[in-house]
């Protein structure tokens, strides 16, 4: 499995966690939105593998743009969701994809 990959599993687990309603939330307003900063490195390395093995870089970028707006209550949550959603989509077509092709 590519590392773009992995990470992308691991970016769209997160993101899905942060969009759950009050406990997401909650985690990132009590550790002063430092997971926002935390996702947005991870989000920014996931970016640079996925360009490097040319793979979708979508989920990266969007991914960025929420961690960027995230701080704003309801725009954040639903950035969760929508980012969470094309990276773990992401990954799991590149995983059938190289499922298929190590066949």
């Amino acid at each position: 499995m590519k590392t773009s990959t992995i990470l992308k599993w691991i970016t769209g687990g997160l993101e899905a966690f942060f969009s759950i309603p009050i406990l997401g939330g909650f985690l990132i307003v009590s550790n002063l939105w430092a997971p926002l900063w935390i996702m947005l490195g991870l989000h920014i390395l996931t970016l640079v593998f996925a360009a490097r093995e040319m793979e979708s870089k979508t989920g990266s970028i969007v991914g960025i743009v929420t961690s960027i707006v995230g701080w704003i209550p309801f725009v954040g949550f639903i950035m969760h969701i929508i980012t969470a959603i094309i990276l773990l989509v992401d990954a799991a077509a590149t995983s059938a994809r190289e499922k298929i092709a190590s066949q």
